[in-house]
């Protein structure tokens, strides 16, 4: 039992002892040690941190002690548009600036918007900065040893494959033939029940669809039936998506961290393997159906000529051992065409869309044009009725100088892949005076070159497809000053047929209908490999009056 008498004599005691001087004396000297402990942690933090700030003017970015630069991305990454954060660098840096991060991090790199700089890497230069082994690694999952990441001898045998197929007249009369049947049989009666259903549809995701079963009609011969009344769910199309978005996210994490994702599966890397399943299965179907078609044809010799794909094409060739190129081989040309052909036109033509929305000057200027060149048909010239079921013909879209000048307007502002990536293969040094050690990464931010007041002028930010002509005509610019295509040997292949594509598409619905964006909509881009709109295009349609506003412009132009 515990005697409270003993407490009581007890707590004077131990009272005493904490006020003795010595005992108070000490503890004042361990506050006033732990004090200036603080203040010189206090001091080397604001020291750093100024030191880091002011590296700001210079480097373009604070580079902070181990992290470097990699701070600001963070904070760049969770802005609404990373794309124009990493703008606003290359204007306060005058095109060019190192990304630092930390010693052992595999994101040091040099990023540009200078055209000297990207005449330099895609053409003078070619041979000293490939794809690289960086982008190859990132990217393997999805393009595997694709046209898009492939260097040296693969890529130049897949190039001039396709080159080849394109340039056929085969080749060109199928993609007109089945672009009049993918926009008359489809994607027309889907808008039209749009308005009879009287609900707003997601113009993105539509488009998206009519490329894709483009792309799979002209580059596989296959038909996936994904633009069609009902807009049936395609396992394929969302799987892509994610699997683009993913791969992006590798490019902005330290390599080490996601692999360290992959091996655990987590995060984007999970979203990544299952996506990647998808897309494979998409792929190995079509190749698998295309095997049987093309052994049951084998005996038919004038059957096997007809087919015109490039799948069938590849399907014939051998590779350095003479053997047949394998599946997996077959799989990455596959993929690696879909986003050539799918993505980037669509994407394209929903920030067309989206910018005539805001601009509509530039919409009746294309309908006046449109007119302009129906009014030469004779049987216009008859007086005959516009008929809703016109069909555009091969040498009016040619004509289209006005359109065609507003796509590449919005390509400009909206490249449909806003960065790209190189690797220094040795030493050199750009002509803005920037040193490149051999190994290291470079990143041309073509999103970034359409908003350069030194490369377009005050009004880089502007919607102005009037700077694309030249007495009426459309004048194309440099391909280092205008690098959605590309430039240099990597030159899109696919540009001729990608501008038939979107005039053909674009010019068929301006002329039917207006399309209004949903009000208050949010568009902004999606960090992925192509710029979607990361909550699609959100718009309704209304009818054009024949008989009122077309016959207005024909009128005109007689």
């Amino acid at each position: 039992m515990i005697n409270p008498g003993n407490l009581m004599t007890c707590s004077p005691s131990s009272s005493s002892d904490e006020l003795a001087p010595g005992n108070l004396m000490s503890r004042r000297l361990f506050f006033l040690q732990d004090i200036q402990i603080l203040e010189l942690f206090l001091a080397v933090f604001v020291f750093v941190a100024i030191h880091s700030l002011r590296q700001k003017k210079v480097q373009g970015l604070p580079v902070w002690p181990v992290l470097g630069m990699l701070p600001s991305l963070i904070t760049g990454l969770r802005t609404n548009n990373m794309f124009e954060w990493l703008t606003e660098i290359l204007c306060r840096q005058n095109g060019t600036f190192k990304f630092k991060c930390s010693l052992f991090s595999s994101l040091n790199s040099v990023v540009t918007s200078d055209p000297r700089n990207l005449e330099y890497l895609l053409k003078s230069k070619f041979s000293n900065f490939p794809k690289g082994p960086y982008f190859r690694d990132t990217v393997r999952d999805l393009l595997g040893v694709g046209i898009f990441s492939a260097d040296d001898e693969t890529w130049q045998q897949q190039r001039k494959t396709a080159s080849i197929e394109f340039h056929s007249a085969k080749f060109r009369q199928l993609t007109t033939e089945s672009l009049v049947e993918l926009v008359h049989s489809r994607l027309l009666p889907v808008l039209e029940n749009s308005i009879q259903q009287s609900f707003p549809i997601d113009l993105q995701d539509i488009l998206l669809r009519l490329t894709f079963d483009n792309v799979c009609m002209i580059a596989f011969g296959v038909d996936p039936g994904c633009l069609s009344l009902g807009l049936p769910e395609i396992p394929f199309a969302r799987a892509f998506e994610d699997a683009t978005e993913a791969t992006f996210q590798r490019f902005v994490t330290p390599t080490c961290i996601w692999k360290a994702m992959r091996h655990f599966n987590l995060g984007a890397e999970k979203m990544l393997e299952r996506s990647i399943k998808g897309v494979d299965k998409f792929a190995e179907d079509v190749i698998q159906t295309r095997r049987k078609e093309l052994s049951l044809q084998s005996c038919d010799e004038d059957k096997m000529k007809q087919r015109s794909d490039l799948l069938t094409v590849f399907m014939g060739l051998k590779d350095e051992q003479g053997q047949p190129f394998s599946d997996k081989f077959l799989r990455d040309i596959c993929v690696n065409f879909i986003l050539a052909g799918r993505d980037t036109s669509s994407v394209a033509l929903s920030w067309f869309f989206w910018l005539l929305d805001k601009n509509p000057a530039v919409e009746e200027c294309i309908l006046a044009e449109t007119c302009r060149i129906l009014a030469e048909r004779e049987e216009l010239k008859r007086g005959d009725q516009c008929e809703s079921s016109l069909i555009f013909r091969p040498e009016e879209i040619k004509k289209m100088d006005y359109l065609h000048a507003a796509l590449s307007e919005a390509l400009r502002l909206y490249p449909s892949v806003p960065v790209d990536h190189k690797e220094a293969v040795e030493d050199d040094v750009f002509p803005d005076g920037t040193v490149l050690k051999k190994g290291t990464k470079v990143i041309y931010a073509i999103y970034s070159m359409g908003r350069m007041e030194s490369i377009w002028g005050e009004d880089c930010k502007e919607y102005k497809p009037e700077r694309w002509l030249r007495d009426g005509r459309f004048m194309s610019e440099s391909a280092y000053k205008f690098t959605a295509f590309n430039g240099g040997p990597r030159l899109c292949l696919g540009k001729d047929f990608a501008y038939y594509q979107m005039k053909f598409a674009a010019a068929s619905i301006i002329y039917r209908y207006h399309v209004k964006v949903v009000k208050d909509h949010l568009v902004e881009p999606k960090l992925a490999l192509t710029m979607y709109m990361k909550h699609g295009l959100k718009v309704t349609l209304h009818k054009r009056d024949h008989e009122w506003e077309l016959q207005k412009y024909l009128k005109i132009n007689k």
